[in-house]
């Protein structure tokens, strides 16, 4: 079980500005922040996703479960009005399993940030 993670970024508030618009739509707010070092995002008061001044070596990528298509759009939508770089559109991606849909956005520092939901499309 994974607590907590945390990825490098080269502007701190610029990121935070991101993630805060591009996360709000699966539900998670900015719940800390460290002046000049760290922020952390999450659900419920826990922060588990930490974005940390530092100089990004590569991209990573981090999929947030999102609770059905339309929150997966509306990260989508979000994500790039924050001014994230698409990476793949909303849609199914039957290669990884045939409910498994998706988007994929690439945020200030390059990072692969996806939303997904694995249930079936009920209409």
């Amino acid at each position: 079980m994974i607590d907590h993670l945390g990825v490098a970024v080269s502007d701190l508030d610029r990121s935070i500005a991101f993630y805060t618009k591009a996360l709000a739509p699966l539900g998670y707010v900015l719940v800390r922040k460290y002046e000049n070092m760290a922020a952390g995002f999450g659900v419920a008061g826990k922060p588990d996703f930490w974005i940390g001044k530092g100089a990004p070596t590569d991209a990573v990528h981090v999929a947030f479960r999102a609770a059905g298509r339309a929150q997966v759009r509306s990260f989508y939508e979000a994500a790039m009005a924050a001014g994230g770089k698409d990476n793949g559109p909303p849609g199914v991606r039957p290669h990884y399993h045939e409910h498994y849909y998706g988007a994929f956005v690439r945020d200030p520092d390059g990072h692969n940030i996806e939303a997904v939901c694995h249930e079936p499309f009920l209409g």
